[in-house]
């Protein structure tokens, strides 16, 4: 009998070439399964598998307070719930703080016991930082004692060991450690990523305070502290509100159509829906969804339910009240203008995939239906002014839809989103195939015909743009359409826009904005950002926006020439090469040569590209209704409040 057999490539496949890792092995090989990337994004995942660990004692009701501290070298995390068990499991003969930082698939969550609900099922959260760690350091306050044990690359450095005592709810230590612990009982673990598994090791203050702060807001009542020992920054969180105060936050940077938020909680068959709303005139929907307060980006069943429930009330409010102006009232309609927060709380949830990005239980959908209905139904008779408010909002959108629709058609008429008939604007390549393409959407004619020469003409499209777009946060889909500019880049890129959005249709793998480094660079930028976010976000969350970026100096000493991209790689720059260096500041990419360019800016082989990525969509949400919509006063808060932070002003 044969053993194996020869395969096209000439290598021999048998029965010894199967493997088997350990659980180690396995996640430390494909650490991507787990916490999807290695880089930045999964870096963030590794320190929020902590944090859920503490919000799960929070929603058990036996945590009130969650510090996180950025240590120089790594990132800790403390509560002041129950503590992991140290003792001998009784089956295992092991104890059980062990079992839950080396075996995967283990845990308390399973049997519904001691947590009814949970963020973390599929028991793999510790144990995939463990693993993913250099080092980890736990210690857990429970019984009056002190334990610790420490990790490498999930294979121990030590046995559990008894570090201290509380008496009196002191905190006393019999061992020498560099330890601060703030509470007498609870869990505190420590960890510093491995450089062999992660791209960066850089924890990110903003981004790690977005998520403790929507964390924060999803369990009212809970003290979430993050400090950056790093700098001496440090916030604390914690809101009564719940998700009122939530919806608030989110609407800080527009005019909310009616005062209060409508909210409403309620219970069915031992699952617990919780939803606060409000309407604004922002052209556009803010939805944030969570189960177990994880948030699921892709949405799923309790989404679904709700917007079918807010569809019907309003429909029928609109009818029994003669409002609809015999106009066809779509979802659509009735989403823009949204803001609303959904938060379920589910014993058994079916997520998609460890990284939980969308709910699956069918029965979820029927649940959040009828309570939803329930609910606003009842809203909108006890408070029939704020109804009317809503409705004729909704019934503005379908007339300004229809608007839009029949300007669209206009324009489909006419050809303008055709993308080939884009004569003098869009310079194409071309490379057909949309993986190994790119286009560069530039700022001016000037620096567009620079772009033009200097690109390769096989794979890079150049779009220029004659000065700034419209600012769509403040615009709606029939104004879009209005706009030659806005008008260009649809057709360009080829996947339409909001409802018509097609990313098969994608015409390119990278979308590249080229912007000038001065204030009215950013300002484009910013508007570009903002048109992609509302109208084609799928190509950031699928990682097609770039932003390039060009070089702030030209250093040449003698025949040497050295582009550097900051006020600080300037000076290292400079203290190298000693004196006599002549430095030029580069204002705009017209005082670049198509060559300079080309070798700075745009070729793959040296540029400098900076991917735009969504980590916390709530802050997103925030800061484009903040910085792009017409209150002003919010807006000026926020710049007083981070003037000191710029860097680099051009004025």
């Amino acid at each position: 009998m044969r053993r194996g057999k020869i395969m096209e490539n000439g290598v021999e496949y048998k029965a010894e070439d199967i493997q088997i890792l350990s659980d180690i092995e396995a996640v430390r090989k494909r650490p991507g399964m787990y916490i999807g990337s290695t880089d930045e994004k999964g870096l963030h995942h590794l320190l929020m598998e902590v944090v859920d660990n503490s919000i799960d004692e929070a929603l058990a009701g036996v945590c009130k307070n969650i510090i996180v501290k950025l240590h120089g070298d790594g990132v800790s995390v403390e509560d002041d719930g129950r503590g992991i068990p140290v003792d001998i499991h009784p089956l295992y003969n092991k104890p059980a703080l062990e079992i839950v930082l080396t075996e995967l698939h283990s845990g308390a969550k399973f049997d519904k016991k001691v947590y009814k609900v949970s963020g973390g099922l599929h028991g793999v959260g510790i144990h995939v930082v463990n693993f993913l760690s250099e080092y980890l350091k736990i210690v857990v306050k429970r019984d009056n004692k002190i334990f610790m044990q420490e990790y490498s690359r999930g294979k121990k450095l030590s046995e559990i060991r008894e570090i201290g005592r509380i008496e009196e709810g002191k905190i006393i230590l019999s061992e020498s450690l560099d330890l601060e612990l703030s509470s007498p009982t609870g869990t505190y673990v420590y960890f510093r990523p491995d450089p062999q598994i992660f791209e960066t090791l850089n924890f990110k203050y903003d981004l790690v305070k977005g998520k403790l702060r929507s964390l924060a807001f999803l369990n009212k009542g809970l003290r979430i502290v993050l400090k950056d020992l790093r700098n001496g920054l440090s916030e604390e969180f914690k809101y009564d509100g719940g998700l009122i105060e939530f919806v608030k936050f989110l609407n800080e940077g527009v005019h909310a159509i009616h005062d209060d938020v409508l909210y409403y909680e309620d219970q069915e068959e031992n699952i617990k829906v919780e939803v606060a709303l409000q309407y604004t005139d922002a052209p556009y929907e803010t939805l944030l969804a969570y189960v177990n307060d994880i948030q699921t980006e892709d949405g799923g069943t309790h989404v679904a339910g709700f917007r079918m429930a807010l569809t019907r009330v309003v429909n029928d409010y609109a009818k029994e009240n003669n409002l609809s102006r015999d106009l066809t009232i779509t979802g659509d309609d009735i989403r823009e203008g949204l803001t609303a927060i959904i938060l379920v709380k589910h014993p058994e949830p079916q997520f998609e995939g460890q990284t939980k990005a969308k709910l699956g239980n069918s029965e979820v959908k029927g649940i959040v239906n009828s309570i939803s209905i329930k609910h606003i139904k009842k809203y909108f008779e006890e408070h029939p002014a704020t109804a009317r408010i809503i409705v004729a909002k909704v019934i503005n959108n379908a007339a300004a839809r229809e608007a839009a629709r029949k300007a669209k058609e206009m324009v489909r008429r006419k050809n303008l989103l055709d993308a080939l008939d884009l004569p003098g604007k869009l310079a194409d390549c071309s490379l057909e195939d949309r993986d190994k393409t790119e286009i560069f959407i530039v700022e001016g004619d000037s620096a567009g015909g620079s772009a033009k020469q200097a690109r390769n003409r096989e794979f890079q499209a150049i779009l220029p743009l004659r000065g700034k777009i419209l600012n769509v946060e403040k615009a709606n889909l029939e104004r879009a359409f209005k706009s030659d500019e806005i008008k260009a880049l649809i057709s360009a890129i080829g996947t339409g826009v909001k409802d018509d959005f097609d990313i098969s249709k994608l015409r390119y793998g990278k979308i590249i904005i080229m912007t000038d480094a001065d204030v009215d660079g950013a300002h484009i930028r910013t508007l570009l950002l903002t048109f992609f976010y509302r109208y084609m976000r799928d190509l950031i969350t699928n990682g097609h926006i770039y932003i390039a970026q060009p070089p702030l100096y030209r250093i040449q000493k003698g025949a040497e020439v050295i582009y550097v991209y900051s006020d600080e790689e300037k000076e290292r720059v400079l203290k190298q090469l000693g004196n006599n260096a002549v430095v030029q500041r580069f204002k705009g990419l017209g005082e670049m040569n198509p060559q300079q360019l080309w070798e700075t800016t745009m070729n793959p082989e040296t540029r400098r590209l900076l991917r735009i990525d969504i980590e916390t969509a709530s802050e997103a949400d925030r800061l484009f209704t903040l910085l792009m919509g017409d209150q002003v006063e919010p807006r000026r808060d926020f710049i007083m409040k981070h003037a000191k932070e710029v860097m680099n002003l051009d004025i």
